[in-house]
């Protein structure tokens, strides 16, 4: 009996291992055969796309004259377009003008009269004023600098019941709104982002990510004994990534969830908002084997709710307008120009693209081609409300770009606001979207009951008039019969 009821539990395991190796194969021959520039369709199949951006130049410290970066490991971008870069492993910041012209290196600061040194920095973030944050993790703490370098607080060492008891601080990443309240994502907390405020002091968590349970291992779990599953890890809410926050206070977020949402949009309650209205919601690539998932670490967010995320395993940015439709991709891993070794951070300059490379200690320079420029100018245009210019854009899209189909989808939102109802239909139903199908349906009904209503109600009022009238007579005509009849 036990020796049957062994052979049934192997039978079982070995089935599953199979089927989950034939389904990791078939995602495997999937990504090779994707071509280097894609959109994903309706059905989740990779079809060819012109490419969107590509790659002018190569950046490095030699180059720049400020000496070799050592692992870099960020980079951020004001509204001037100055280029801060966080060369973390010389323990400095590189600061740069629009055309890449060294302005100055931050290497050192006064602190209560002594000189003081970044130690291992991970993450950097400058306010609208020119104020810089620093996360530096070595050292356990934020630092946050003036415009002009001096130090004006430092962040360490936040006390309050919400932490465990042996909490040590060690931020990697920052950024600020425009209260000056100070999100710091740090390493080993999976209670959410650490809020502080102006002054600096710890608020509160926000955003945290909720427990998500692989099905593999909780299958593992169910066949384990106590001793085994005693020395199993725990199921854990994931670590954030990476994060930005827009202009109005949103902070966008990276993690590397594997079963849920990869990228939210957190509002002041922490709450997630993304909208997530493509065919699939944004995480990068769709199909992956296990080994070569996409694992997002890097998010940018541009004007007109225009993001991107980068891929680590891949080297791949992918890029979303504001209802979560996949725009375009570009980059990825090798020793080409436009190709990175170890990409760590991306940032946008204007319409062009930084994306820093922290184990060639590189910074490549991607522009916009025409179909890039295109979409882009599409997007906002339908963003700003001008629905003529995201009408012709989109139309343009398409003609250098037939597989774009939630362009079709841009094209019916244009013409439903500007209330050619009819016509969006016909594009809401190439785009297969079905929501907004219906939504153009209601509103052309409404049209033509209201266009056709004077007239229907005139014939039906005629109709019942008729009736009534014809009946009158015919009563009227019976009356006199029978009174004939009568004399």
């Amino acid at each position: 009996m036990l020796s049957s009821l062994y052979k049934t539990r192997t039978f079982v395991l070995t089935t599953l291992i199979c089927l989950l190796s034939i389904g990791m194969g078939s995602a495997i021959v999937h990504a090779e055969e994707t071509p280097a520039s894609y959109n994903y369709s309706y059905w989740g199949d990779a079809v060819a796309s012109p490419a969107a951006y590509r790659a002018t130049a190569l950046l490095n410290g030699d180059s720049l004259g400020v000496g070799p970066f050592k692992e870099p490991n960020d980079i951020h971008v004001t509204a001037d377009k100055q280029i801060y870069v966080l060369d973390s492993g010389n323990n400095r910041i590189v600061v740069m003008d629009a055309s890449f012209k060294p302005v100055r290196i931050i290497d050192s600061f006064d602190s209560k009269g002594e000189p003081d040194k970044f130690m291992s920095p991970q993450g950097l973030f400058v306010t609208e004023d020119k104020h810089i944050y620093v996360a530096d993790t070595g050292n356990k703490r934020v630092v946050h600098l003036d415009s002009n370098g001096t130090l004006v607080k430092v962040i360490e060492n936040p006390e309050s019941e919400l932490f465990q008891e042996k909490f040590q601080f060690q931020p990697a990443r920052v950024v600020v709104d425009k209260a000056q309240r100070i999100y710091v994502m740090a390493v080993g907390i999976f209670d959410g982002f650490m809020e502080f405020n102006a002054n600096g002091e710890f608020s509160t968590f926000i955003g945290a990510n909720r427990v998500r349970v692989d099905p593999i291992e909780l299958l593992w779990k169910r066949l384990s004994t106590r001793a085994q599953r005693s020395q199993m890890a725990t199921f854990t809410p994931t670590e954030f990534t990476n994060l930005d926050i827009n202009d109005e206070g949103f902070i966008y977020t990276t993690n590397g969830d594997r079963y849920g949402d990869t990228i939210k949009k957190l509002n002041a309650q922490g709450n997630d908002i993304l909208r997530r209205t493509g065919y699939f919601n944004p995480r990068g690539d769709l199909v992956m084997s296990s080994e070569e998932r996409t694992r997002l670490i890097d998010i940018d967010v541009a004007d007109s709710e225009i993001y991107s995320v980068l891929d680590s395993r891949r080297g791949r940015i992918f890029t979303y307008n504001g209802d979560g439709h996949f725009m375009y991709v570009f980059g990825g891993l090798g020793n080409r120009l436009g190709e990175f070794n170890t990409p760590s951070a991306i940032e946008r300059v204007g319409d062009q693209f930084l994306v820093l490379d922290k184990g060639l200690g590189e910074i490549t320079l991607f522009e916009t081609t025409e179909y890039g420029r295109t979409l882009n100018e599409a997007v906002r245009s339908y963003y700003r409300g001008d629905e003529e210019a995201a009408f012709a854009l989109f139309q343009k899209s398409i003609n250098m770009n037939a597989n774009l189909e939630f362009a079709y989808a841009g094209i019916g939102k244009a013409l439903l606001r500007q209330g050619e109802y009819a016509e969006a239909m016909k594009y809401f139903k190439q785009s297969k979207d079905q929501l907004n199908y219906s939504k153009a349906f209601l509103l052309y009904r409404k049209e033509v009951l209201r266009e056709y209503f004077p007239a229907i109600m005139t014939g039906i009022v005629l109709i019942v008039l008729g009736t009534i009238i014809f009946r009158k007579l015919r009563q009227w005509k019976g009356g006199r019969k029978r009174a004939a009849i009568e004399q």
